[in-house]
C-alpha cells in the first residue's frame, strides 16, 4: 500500500498525533515571544536632552545629559539608545531575521538528508541556551549576537516544526493543523503582550518568555521520525515501524501493513534530490521563483505591520495584543475557502494579499485619528488580519507543491527569502521620517504585487501530493490527478442534483 493508504489504516489523527501536534502547536507560543521579543524589550520611553549634549557623545556623556521621564525598563534606558544610537533596536530585531535566514539555509536542507527529529531537536535546544544569553547580556554587543544566535537556531527548528506537524498526519489534515500552528503564533503575540504588561523589568521579560523552551523540549525528546520523511529516503521498513507505533498508540493493536518500496529514493546517494534541484528542475524553478516573492512579502507586511505597533499611540502592551488578536477571525476564514472548489489555495491567498495591500494604501486617505471610531489604525489592523490569512495559506499551500523527498528544502529556500523581508521590517517604520504613510505604500504595493504573481501558480485542492521528482512528470501521476479531478467535480455535480 502507499503512504496515503497507510494512515487510513493506522489513523490520519489519532490519539498519538493529537498528543504531538498539541506540542508543535503550543510550541508556536514560544517561537511568538521569541520572535515579538524586541517590540517591549526594545521599547523608547519618552525621554528629554539637555543642552549641550555632543551628537557623537559616548554613553557616559548620554548618562550625564539624557533623562528618561517614563518609568520604563528596556535596552533603550540601559544602554542609552537614543539619538545617534536608536538605530541599534531596529538593528536588534533584524539580526533575529537575519539569523533566522541562516537557520533556514543550514537547517532546513539538512534535515531533508539527515532527518527532521535531529535538526527540530538541536534547534530547539540551543534556542534556549541562547535566548538565556540574551536575557544575562552584559552589554549590546552580547545582546545582539545573541539575538542573531536565537534567531539561526529558530529557523532552524520552526521551519521543520512545521514541516512535522504535516508529516505527522494524514494529508486531509494539513490544512488543518498549519492553520493551527499559525492561529497560535498570534494567540502567542497576545500572550507576550500580557507577560510584558505585569513582568516590566526586560531581562526577567526575557528570562520568563524563554523559559517554556525547556519545557517543550522535554515535552518532544521522545517523539518519532517523521513517517513520510523515512519513505522518501527509501527507508521503508522504518516508515513501516514508526506507522505501526502510531497505531498501537491509537489503539489498533492488531494493525498489519506493507509499504510499497520507493525505488525512485533507494538510489545511491549523489542522484538523491537536493536544493540544487529548485534550479535545474523546470517545473520547481519556477514554483520556487514565485513562492520566494510571495513569502517574502507576506512577511515584509506581517512584521512591519506588527513592528509598527510600538510607534502607535496609546497603551503599547494594548496595541500588541491587538495587531495578536487581530489575527484570529484570519484563520476559521482560511478554513473555510481554501477547501472550496470554487476559491481553492490560490485564488484565496491571492485575494487575501491583494486585499491587504489595498487596505495598507486606504490608510493614506483617512487620519490616524477621527472621531468615527474608525481610522488609519483600523485599517492597520484589516491589513494585519488579511495578511495573517495569507500567510497561514502560503505555508499550507508551499506544502503541497513541493515533493516529499525535497518539501524540506523548497520550504527552507522560501523560508528564506520570507526572512529578507523579515529583515527589512523593523525598519520600514522608520521611513515615516520621510511621510507619515511611506510604510504603508510599501506595504500596500508589496502585498498587491505579490496577490497577482501569486496565480501563475497551479491548485493543489483534491490533487495528490508527489512523493518523488519523478511524479511531476510522470503520466501516471497525471492521470491519477486527472481522474481524481474528474471524479470530485462528479461528486460535487451529484451533491448539487441532490440538493
Amino acid at each position: 500500500m502507499d503512504l496515503e493508504e497507510a494512515f487510513q489504516v493506522v489513523g490520519e489523527f489519532g490519539i498519538c498525533q493529537k498528543r504531538m501536534i498539541a506540542v508543535l502547536v503550543l510550541l508556536q507560543i514560544y517561537m511568538a515571544f521569541q520572535s515579538m521579543l524586541i517590540v517591549l524589550v526594545g521599547a523608547v520611553p519618552d525621554y528629554h536632552i539637555e543642552k549641550g549634549l555632543n551628537p557623537d557623545s559616548t554613553e557616559e556623556e548620554l548618562f550625564k545629559h539624557v533623562t528618561f521621564t517614563e518609568d520604563l525598563s528596556s535596552i533603550v534606558t540601559e544602554w542609552f539608545l537614543v539619538k545617534d544610537q536608536a538605530y541599534k533596536v531596529s538593528l536588534a530585531g533584524s539580526l533575529f531575521f537575519a539569523g533566522v535566514l541562516l537557520g533556514n539555509v543550514l537547517f532546513g536542507p539538512l534535515s531533508d538528508k539527515i532527518g527532521r527529529k535531529p535538526v527540530f531537536l538541536t534547534g530547539l535546544f540551543f534556542e534556549v541556551l541562547f535566548g538565556y544569553a540574551t536575557a544575562f547580556a552584559p552589554s549590546y554587543e552580547t545582546f545582539a549576537l545573541s539575538r542573531l544566535l536565537v534567531g539561526m537556531m529558530n529557523g532552524g527548528m520552526a521551519l521543520v516544526c512545521f514541516v512535522l506537524s504535516q508529516e505527522y498526519v494524514g494529508k486531509s489534515y494539513w490544512a488543518m493543523t498549519g492553520t493551527l500552528s499559525n492561529m497560535t503564533f498570534a494567540v502567542g503575540i497576545a500572550l507576550f503582550a500580557g507577560l510584558g504588561y505585569y513582568v516590566r523589568h526586560w531581562r526577567t521579560l526575557a528570562t520568563a518568555a524563554n523559559s517554556p523552551g525547556v519545557l517543550f523540549f522535554l515535552l518532544s525528546v521522545n517523539f518519532p521520525e517523521s513517517p513520510r520523511w523515512l519513505y522518501s529516503q527509501g527507508r521503508s521498513e522504518q516508515a513501516e515501524q514508526v506507522l505501526l507505533y502510531l497505531a498501537q498508540q491509537n489503539g489498533r493493536d492488531q494493525t498489519q501493513l506493507k509499504l510499497k518500496q520507493n525505488s525512485a529514493s533507494t538510489q545511491n546517494g549523489s542522484r538523491r534530490p537536493g536544493i540544487l534541484n529548485l534550479i535545474t528542475h523546470p517545473v520547481l524553478r519556477w514554483r520556487t521563483v514565485v513562492l520566494m516573492y510571495v513569502w517574502y512579502a507576506c512577511s515584509l507586511v506581517y512584521y512591519g505591520l506588527t513592528m509598527n505597533a510600538g510607534g502607535d499611540t496609546g497603551n503599547r502592551y494594548v496595541t500588541v495584543a491587538m495587531y495578536g488578536l487581530v489575527e484570529l477571525p484570519a484563520y476559521p476564514l482560511c478554513i473555510y475557502f481554501i477547501n472550496k472548489p470554487w476559491a481553492g489555495r490560490r485564488k484565496t491567498m491571492a485575494s487575501f494579499l491583494a486585499l491587504a495591500g489595498f487596505s495598507c494604501l486606504f490608510t493614506m486617505l483617512i487620519p490616524v485619528q477621527t472621531g468615527l471610531g474608525f481610522n488609519g489604525t483600523s485599517l492597520a489592523l484589516l491589513g494585519k488580519l488579511l495578511v495573517s490569512a495569507a500567510f497561514n495559506i502560503v505555508y499550507v499551500y508551499t506544502s503541497e507543491l513541493y515533493p516529499t523527498v525535497i518539501r524540506n528544502a523548497g520550504l527552507g529556500v522560501c523560508s528564506m527569502s520570507c526572512r529578507f523581508g523579515g529583515i527589512l521590517a523593523p525598519f520600514v517604520p522608520s521611513l515615516r521620517a520621510l511621510h507619515q504613510s511611506m510604510p504603508f505604500v510599501v506595504f500596500g504595493l508589496s502585498g498587491i504585487s505579490a496577490g497577482c504573481l501569486s496565480l501563475l501558480l497551479p491548485e493543489t485542492l483534491n490533487r495528490p501530493i508527489a512523493e518523488t521528482l519523478e511524479e511531476l512528470h510522470s503520466p501516471a501521476y497525471q492521470r491519477i490527478l486527472e481522474r481524481q479531478v474528474y471524479l470530485f467535480e462528479e461528486d460535487q455535480s451529484k451533491d448539487k442534483l441532490l440538493q
